[in-house]
C-alpha cells in the first residue's frame, strides 16, 4: 500500500499527519522462532541490516506475548527525530561484504519505524479503521518497552511513528529540520496490498533554488542543471518536468542554436540561461526530483554557487536577508561569507544540540578575521522577533536553539560561539569539560599526550570521554552529565583530582599554575575554568584565526600523533563527518554522572581526615 502525492495536506477531523520518513519501505514479521525483515518487493534485508534483526532479538522476550506480528514501516538512518540521511541507507543497501556491513552498522546503526500494524498475534487486521490499527500499534510498543517516538543515536532501534492531530504539529518540525515532507491518513482507511491508496496522502517538502544550464538532451528530453563550486562547473543533475510544452520548444530553440559542442543528440553550451528549480535535497551531489519552476533572467550564472544551493536548501525564517555575500572574511585561501554561512547550515544538525538553552556568548569579526573583534552577550535591540533571549544576572543572552537563529548570528559575523556549562534550565553543569592549554601551536603534542593520559584514567573507572580541539592551540575533552546531577562543587573536586594527578605523575609536561610566567614549556591543565559563569568553545565553532580552524569533535582513535590543528578547517570537518559521521552523536545519550559520584566517594575517603581540636 503507497499513499497517493498531493501538492496539499488534506483537512478535518477524520485526518491526521505523520512525518515521512526517507528510508527504505519494508516489512518486520516477528514470530517465536523468527525474524524476517523485508522490501516491499519481498527481498530480504536482514543481512543488510543485521544491527535491527540484533536488537529484536535482544528484545524477543518482551515481543513474545503479540507474535507473530508484522510491521509497516521504513529502515532509516536518523539525523533528527524527523530527517534522515537516505545516502546512508542507500550505501548499506548495496553492500554485499558481511564485514564491510557489520563495520557501517558500528558507525551508522539504522532503525525500523514502524507505522502500522498489519498483524498481532496472528489475527490479520488490514481490514480495520487505520486508528485502531495504530491504537493496537502503540500497546505492542509501550508493552515492549521500545521507543515510543523516533529518536537518532537511541540504542532502541525499533521505534513508532506517532501521529499529528493538526497538519502544524507535523509540518513545522519537518520544514526545520529539511525533513522528506508528512503524510496524511485517514482514520478510517484500511490497508490494501499492492495499491496506491488517496486515504494515505504524501505531501513533500521541496528546496528551490536557482541553476545555470549547461547543455540538452534530445533523445530523453532532459535539461542539464550547473552550480559554480570553487570556481569550476559542477552538474547537479537533469530535469524535465514541470516545464510547459511552448517553455520547453522556446528553451530546445535557443540551447540548439547556442550550443558550443553536439554529439549523439546531447548540446552543449555556455553558462547563460537561468532557471529556478524544485527538489528534494540531493543525493550524492545530485539533486533529487527535480522540476521546473520558471525562467530567472535577470539571474547571472555567477550567482549560482555551491554555496547558495546550500543556503537556499536549508529551513530558515524567510525574512532572512543575507547582505555582502562575497565579503572575505579569511585570506590565504580566501573564505567567503557566504561560504561560512553554508558552513553553518550545513553543520547545523551537529552543533545545535549543544547551543540549545545555553546562555550564548559570540565573538564577532565585522571587517573579517583580520579586522577588530568585539564579544557580545547581550541581544541587540534590532534583533528579528524570531530570535529567542533568556535573562540571566541582568544579561538578555541569545538563546540558539534553532538554524534561523543561528545563521542570523553568522550574518552578523559571529564567528565564534562560546556556551556555558549549564543551561538556562539548570543550576549546576550538564558536562565537564578540560581545557589543555599547551604555550604554542607548537606545543601541541603535549595536548594530545595529556587527553591520553586522561582517557587511560577514565578507561579505569569507565568513564566515557568525548575529545575535540579547542580550534586554536589545544584540546578539551568533555564529559557529559545528566542535568542537576552534579553541583559545581561535586566537579571541581573531580576535575581538581584528575589535573593534580597527571601534574604529579608528569612534573616535567604538565602544571596547574595559573601565572603564564611560570609555566615555561609545560601544558595548562585548566580546571578552573569549568565553574558557573564561564564558557567554552561551542563544538564545531569556527576560530577567529589565520585560517578557518575548527573546534572539531574527535575519534580518540585521531588522537595521535599526527593530528593538527591545520587538518580541521571548516570543509575539512564537512568532508570527515560525511564520511565518518559525528563523533559526539550519542553525547547526550551518555551521561556519566553515576560512574562519576562513585569516583568522588572514593576521592573522598582517600582524603586526610583532619585532626581534631582535642588531639
Amino acid at each position: 500500500m503507497l499513499p497517493t502525492l498531493a501538492a496539499e495536506a488534506p483537512a478535518g477531523e477524520n485526518w491526521v499527519y505523520e512525518v515521512k520518513y526517507d528510508g527504505f519501505r519494508a516489512m518486520l514479521h516477528v514470530s517465536n522462532s523468527n525474524i524476517l525483515l523485508e522490501s516491499r518487493n519481498q527481498k530480504e534485508l536482514n543481512s543488510s541490516f543485521p544491527e535491527v534483526v540484533s536488537f529484536i532479538e535482544e528484545q524477543l522476550s518482551e515481543l513474545l506475548p503479540y507474535t507473530p506480528f508484522t510491521l509497516d514501516g521504513e529502515i532509516v538512518f536518523l539525523t533528527s527525530p524527523v530527517s534522515t540521511d537516505f545516502e546512508a541507507v542507500q550505501v548499506r543497501g548495496r553492500m554485499k561484504t558481511p564485514s564491510k556491513i557489520q563495520e557501517e552498522a558500528q558507525q551508522h546503526p539504522c532503525a525500523f519505524l514502524a507505522f502500522d500494524l498489519l498483524e498481532i498475534n496472528g489475527i490479520t487486521q488490514t481490514s480495520i479503521p487505520f486508528a485502531d490499527r495504530k491504537r493496537k500499534l502503540k500497546e505492542l510498543f509501550k508493552g515492549a518497552n521500545l521507543k515510543m517516538e523516533p529518536l537518532p543515536a537511541s540504542s532502541k532501534l525499533l521505534q513508532f511513528v506517532p501521529y499529528h492531530k493538526t497538519l502544524e504539529e507535523a509540518w513545522q518540525p519537518v520544514y526545520d529540520h529539511s525533513g522528506e515532507g508528512i503524510v496524511a491518513k485517514h482514520l478510517g482507511s484500511t490497508w490494501d496490498a499492492g495499491i496506491r491508496t488517496k486515504g494515505w496522502l504524501k505531501v513533500k517538502n521541496y528546496c528551490k533554488s536557482t541553476f545555470f544550464l549547461t547543455g540538452y538532451d534530445q533523445q530523453n528530453n532532459y535539461f542539464h542543471a550547473s552550480v559554480l563550486k570553487d570556481g569550476a562547473v559542477m552538474g547537479v543533475g537533469s530535469f524535465s518536468h514541470g516545464i510547459s510544452p511552448e517553455e520547453r520548444h522556446a528553451l530546445v530553440s535557443i540551447v540548439k542554436e547556442h550550443a558550443v559542442t553536439e554529439g549523439k543528440g546531447f548540446y552543449s553550451i555556455s553558462p547563460a540561461i537561468c532557471v529556478e528549480l524544485q527538489f528534494l535535497q540531493l543525493y550524492k551531489g545530485q539533486l533529487r526530483e527535480p522540476s521546473f519552476l520558471s525562467f530567472q533572467f535577470q539571474k547571472n550564472w555567477e550567482e549560482c554557487t555551491w554555496e547558495q544551493l546550500q543556503i537556499d536548501m536549508a529551513p530558515i525564517h524567510k525574512n532572512i536577508q543575507f547582505t555582502h555575500p562575497d565579503k572575505p572574511l579569511w585570506q590565504n585561501p580566501t573564505v567567503t561569507k557566504e561560504a561560512f554561512i553554508a558552513y553553518l547550515m550545513q553543520i547545523a544538525p551537529a552543533m545545535l544540540p549543544f547551543l540549545k538553552d545555553r546562555h550564548l556568548t559570540v565573538i564577532r569579526f565585522p571587517h573579517g578575521t583580520l579586522g577588530e573583534a568585539f564579544y557580545q552577550k547581550n541581544i541587540p535591540d534590532y534583533a528579528p522577533d524570531y530570535i529567542s533571549a533568556s535573562l540571566y544576572e541582568g544579561i538578555s543572552y541569545i538563546i540558539c536553539n534553532d538554524l534561523s537563529t543561528l545563521v542570523w548570528l553568522g550574518n552578523q559575523l559571529a564567528i565564534e560561539f562560546h556556551i556555558p556549562f549549564q543551561t538556562a534550565r539548570t543550576r549546576n553543569p550538564v558536562e565537564i569539560v578540560f581545557d589543555l592549554d599547551p604555550p604554542s601551536r607548537e606545543h601541541f603534542q603535549l595536548a594530545v599526550k595529556a587527553a591520553l593520559e586522561m582517557k587511560t584514567i577514565f578507561d579505569q573507572f569507565n568513564i566515557k570521554s568525548y575529545p575535540k580541539l579547542s580550534g586554536n592551540k589545544g584540546l578539551q575533552v568533555h564529559i557529559p552529565l545528566t542535568p542537576d546531577s552534579l553541583s559545581y562543587d561535586q566537579t571541581r573536586l573531580f576535575t581538581e583530582f584528575i589535573a593534580e594527578f597527571l601534574v604529579a605523575k608528569h612534573p616535567n609536561d604538565f602544571t596547574v599554575e595559573r601565572l603564564k610566567k611560570n609555566r615555561g614549556d609545560r601544558l595548562y591543565i585548566d580546571y578552573i575554568q569549568h565553574a558557573e559563569g564561564k564558557t567554552i568553545i561551542c563544538p564545531y565553532s569556527l576560530r577567529g584565526k589565520e585560517k578557518p580552524f575548527t573546534a572539531a569533535p574527535l575519534f580518540w582513535e585521531d588522537v595521535n600523533s599526527s593530528l593538527t590543528v591545520e587538518d580541521y578547517t571548516m570543509n575539512a570537518v564537512l568532508k570527515r563527518n560525511a564520511v565518518r559521521g559525528c563523533p559526539f552523536k550519542d553525547y547526550f545519550q551518555t551521561p556519566q554522572d553515576s560512574v562519576i559520584r562513585e569516583l568522588l566517594s572514593l576521592i573522598e575517603k582517600s582524603k586526610p581526615k583532619k585532626k581534631s581540636a582535642a588531639s
